[in-house]
C-alpha cells in the first residue's frame, strides 16, 4: 500500500522502549527508519528475554519494537562516527534520541549543535524527568515513573498496596507523544522552513495519565484514593464477580445505569434519590456497589453479559491474554501478524488507512545489518577503510 510517510527519513538513536517505539510507529507508516546502535551489543533490549525470536538470541521484545527498521552501528565517542551521523542528518527529516541525560552533549550531538548544523532537522529528545529542573539529569525507567508519577498510588485495591500497571504505559505513551510532536513539527517546518526541537518525558507522560486526579487535587486539596477496579467519578464503572467468572460493567451515564438496574431486577434504583444521578451515585458508592455486587453473584457471567448487551449497556468479560488472542474479534481486526522473512508474529500498528492496516516492511534488523547499505562500510570500519 502507499503509506503516508513514504519518503521520510528518520534517525533513531536510542534503546529500550520509548524511542524505539516512536521509530517503529513511524516505520510502520512508511518512514525509512535508520536505527543507530552501539557496536558492542547494540540496543540493550536485544537481550530482554526470554522469549526470543526465531534466531533464539534476539528477544521477542526487540523484534516487536524494531520491525521495519535498518540497523547501523556507530560509536558516538569516535569523531569519525559522529561525522558519519552528521552525514546522515544532512538528508534526514527527524532524529529521535532517548539516551541517558547528558550523553548527547558529551558526544557533540545535542540539540543546539545539531539544529545549528542541520536547520531543517526535527530533533526529538525523550527524557525521564524533563529537560529542565533539579531532576533533569536523572535517568529513569517505566516502573520508577509509575511510582514517582502518582499512577501506582491510584492503582490497586483500597486496602492493598500501590500497584504497578501490567504494561509499560509511560514508555509507550511517551513514545506516541513524541511521534505526534514530530509529525506536528513537520507541519511547522513546512510553514517556517526550518526544523525545531521536540521534547517529551516519562514524568510529563505520567502526569498526563493522572490529569483528572491532579486537577481535582489542585481544585479541592483532596488526594486521590485507590478504588480497585472502579473509577473515581463514575459509578458503577468497575469489575464485579458473578457466580462463576468476573465481568466489567461500565454504566457511564444515567440512562445506562437505569437499563442496568432493570437488568439486575431493581429498576427502582434509577429513581432512588441516592442513585438517580451520577454525582449521587459517586457520593453513595459505599451503599450502591455492594448491592450491585450481591445481585451479580446470583447468576453466571455469560447470562449477565447477554442480558446487559441486549439493552445496550457496555459490559464485557475479564479476559486473560490468551483469551484475548483467541477471541474472534481479534482475528477480525487483524492486529497480530507475522513479520516478513519468517519473523515472529507480533502486534501491529493499531491504525488503518483507507481500511487497510500497514504491514511491517521488514523484520527487526540484525545488529549492524545495514552498515554497508547505509554507511558504505562494515562494522568497526572507518569510512576511509577499504
Amino acid at each position: 500500500m502507499d503509506l503516508p510517510l513514504t519518503g521520510l527519513t528518520v534517525i533513531e538513536v536510542g534503546q529500550a522502549l520509548a524511542g524505539p517505539l516512536a521509530g517503529a510507529v513511524l516505520a510502520d507508516m512508511g518512514a525509512d527508519v535508520i536505527k543507530v546502535e552501539k557496536p558492542d551489543g547494540g540496543d540493550d533490549a536485544r537481550l530482554w528475554g526470554p522469549p526470543y525470536g526465531p534466531d533464539g538470541v534476539t528477544s521477542l521484545y526487540f523484534h516487536s519494537q524494531n520491525r521495519s527498521k535498518r540497523s547501523i552501528t556507530l560509536d558516538l565517542k569516535r569523531a569519525e562516527d559522529v561525522a558519519a551521523l552528521h552525514r546522515l542528518c544532512e538528508t534526514a527529516d527527524i532524529l529521535i534520541q532517548n539516551l541517558r541525560p547528558g550523553v548527547v552533549e558529551e558526544c557533540g550531538i545535542g540539540p543546539a549543535s545539531m539544529l545549528e548544523r542541520h536547520p531543517r532537522l526535527i530533533y526529538c529528545s525523550i527524557w525521564a524527568f524533563g529537560f529542565q529542573g533539579p531532576m533533569k539529569m536523572k535517568p529513569g525507567f517505566d516502573p520508577l515513573l509509575q511510582a514517582f508519577g502518582g499512577m501506582m498510588s491510584v492503582t490497586g485495591q483500597p486496602d492493598g498496596p500501590p500497584t504497578f500497571a501490567g504494561a509499560s504505559i509511560n514508555d509507550k505513551a511517551c513514545g506516541l507523544f513524541i511521534t505526534i510532536g514530530a509529525l506536528a513539527a513537520l507541519r511547522w517546518r513546512g510553514r517556517a522552513g526550518r526544523g525545531c526541537l521536540v521534547d517529551g518525558s516519562l514524568l510529563e507522560t505520567a502526569a498526563f495519565w493522572v490529569e483528572g486526579q491532579i486537577n481535582s487535587h489542585v481544585a479541592t486539596g483532596d488526594v486521590a484514593k485507590r478504588h480497585g477496579t472502579g473509577a473515581a467519578v463514575i459509578v458503577p464503572y468497575q469489575l464485579f464477580e458473578t457466580a462463576d467468572r468476573p465481568l466489567c460493567l461500565a454504566a457511564g451515564n444515567d440512562r445506562l445505569f437505569a437499563r442496568a438496574a432493570a437488568v439486575l431486577g431493581h429498576p427502582q434504583w434509577a429513581t432512588d434519590p441516592r442513585f438517580a444521578t451520577g454525582a449521587q451515585r459517586v457520593r453513595h458508592r459505599a451503599e450502591l456497589v455492594p448491592m450491585i455486587a450481591a445481585v451479580f453473584l446470583t447468576g453466571p457471567r455469560d447470562a449477565w453479559l447477554k442480558a446487559l448487551d441486549a439493552v445496550g449497556v457496555p459490559s464485557g468479560p475479564v479476559n486473560d491474554v490468551g483469551e484475548l488472542v483467541a477471541h474472534p474479534q481479534m482475528a477480525a481486526v487483524d492486529m497480530i501478524r507475522p513479520l516478513p522473512g519468517g519473523g515472529p508474529s507480533v502486534v501491529n500498528l493499531p491504525i488503518s488507512f483507507n481500511r487497510e492496516r500497514p504491514r511491517p516492511s521488514r523484520p527487526a534488523p540484525r545488529l549492524g545489518e545495514h552498515n554497508w547499505e547505509v554507511l558504505g562500510r562494515g562494522p568497526g570500519m572507518a569510512a576511509s577503510d577499504p
